[in-house]
C-alpha cells in the first residue's frame, strides 16, 4: 500500500494575543515554538492574525492598518518565523497583515518552512476592514516534513466549496487557524456574544468560563460543522484559535485536531494559553471515507456550482448585515 503523506506530529495554539503589539505576541510564539521542540513537534501552527491582533482592526483608520502591515516574505514578523523554523526544524505556521506590493492589505497567513522557503495564503473572505482585501487564491505545497499542506482561515472554512477545492488539489493536512467563538453572530441559532467579565473572573470563577467556552457560543458551535470539514474530505484538521478578550469579544479557544473520519484526537480544555499536540497517522486516509466519497464525484453535474445565483453578496455585507 502505497502513502504518500509520511507520519508527522502536529501541534496547535490557542493564545490571547495583545492588540498591534507585534514584539509581544512573537515573544509567545517564540515560547511555544520551545515548548513544541521539547515535545518533537513537527508542524506547528498559531491562529488568524495573531502576531498582529485582530477584532480591534475594524476600528483601524487605513493609515495604522498599514502602520501594522508587512510585506511578505521581507517584512521582520515572516523572517522572524522562518528563522524560528529553520533553528528549530519545525514547519511553522502564524497570521498577520500583509501589504503587496500595490500597496493592498491582507489577512494573510504564513507558513515558514526549515529549509527557508515559505508558503502564504491571503483570507479568501476577508471582513475585518473595509480597508483590507480578499484574496482570490487557493494554497496547496509541500513541507519538508513529507505532507501535502492546505490553508484556509477562519470564514474560509465556513464555505464548503474552498475546501473540496484545497482537498482536490492534494491537501493531506488542513490548516485552520482562527479567531472565533463568542461572536456576535446574526445566524438566530448561531453562536452569541459572551459576557467578557467571565474570562477577566476565570480565576475566581473557573466553571462559568469554562462553560462558556465550551457551550453553545464555543466549542458546541464549532463541532457543529468542523468535523464535517475534514470528514467529507478526507483530511487531517488542525484548527487554532485565540483565547480570552478579543476587543469586546470573548474568544473561546478549543484548539483541537482532527482526523479524516472528522474525530478530535487532540483538544484543549483550557480557557488560557495552552498548545496540543497529536500524532498524525497517514494510513488513516487510506480507503476513508472522505476520500472515497471524492473519488465517486461526478463533475459533469456540478457545472450550476460555478454559476452566479443572485444570492451572492460581498463579504462584509453577507457578514454584518441583517438582510434576509
Amino acid at each position: 500500500m502505497y502513502v504518500a503523506m509520511l507520519p508527522i506530529r502536529a501541534a496547535s495554539v490557542q493564545f490571547n494575543h495583545r492588540p498591534s503589539d507585534k514584539s509581544a505576541n512573537l515573544e509567545t510564539i517564540r515560547r511555544f515554538a520551545r515548548l513544541a521542540v521539547e515535545r518533537r513537534v513537527d508542524l506547528l501552527m498559531f491562529p488568524e492574525m495573531c502576531i498582529t491582533g485582530y477584532w480591534h482592526v475594524r476600528k483601524l483608520a487605513r493609515e495604522n492598518i498599514v502602520a501594522l502591515s508587512e510585506p511578505v516574505p521581507d517584512g521582520p514578523s515572516t523572517q522572524s518565523l522562518l528563522a524560528l523554523a529553520c533553528e528549530s526544524g519545525m514547519t511553522i505556521g502564524a497570521g498577520l497583515i500583509e501589504r503587496s506590493e500595490d500597496d493592498t492589505l491582507y489577512n494573510t497567513y504564513v507558513v515558514a518552512m526549515p529549509d527557508g522557503t515559505h508558503a502564504r495564503h491571503r483570507k479568501l473572505h476577508c471582513f475585518i476592514s473595509q480597508h483590507m482585501a480578499s484574496g482570490s487564491d487557493f494554497t496547496v505545497f509541500d513541507i519538508p516534513q513529507g505532507c501535502r499542506v492546505g490553508v484556509l482561515i477562519c470564514y474560509d472554512n465556513n464555505i464548503v466549496e474552498n475546501v473540496r477545492l484545497t482537498a482536490l488539489r492534494g491537501a493531506e493536512i488542513l490548516l485552520a487557524p482562527h479567531q472565533t467563538g463568542g461572536c456576535d453572530s446574526r445566524s438566530p441559532g448561531g453562536m452569541k456574544r459572551i459576557d467578557p467579565q467571565l474570562w477577566l473572573n476565570r480565576n475566581e470563577h473557573p466553571q462559568l468560563i469554562k462553560d462558556a467556552c465550551r457551550g453553545p457560543d464555543g466549542r458546541g458551535w464549532i463541532l457543529r460543522w468542523l468535523p464535517s470539514r475534514a470528514h467529507d474530505n478526507g483530511v487531517f484538521l488542525i484548527f487554532s484559535n485565540g483565547v480570552g478578550i478579543d476587543d469586546d469579544e470573548v474568544r473561546t479557544g478549543n484548539a483541537m485536531i482532527l482526523d479524516p473520519y472528522g474525530e478530535i484526537i487532540a483538544e484543549s480544555e483550557s480557557v488560557d494559553d495552552d498548545l496540543v499536540v497529536a500524532d498524525l497517522d497517514p494510513s488513516l486516509r487510506h480507503m476513508c471515507t472522505g476520500v472515497r466519497w471524492m473519488s465517486a464525484r461526478r463533475p459533469d453535474l456540478y457545472v450550476a456550482l460555478t454559476q452566479p445565483t443572485g444570492l451572492e453578496r460581498d463579504i462584509r455585507e453577507a457578514r454584518f448585515s441583517d438582510w434576509a
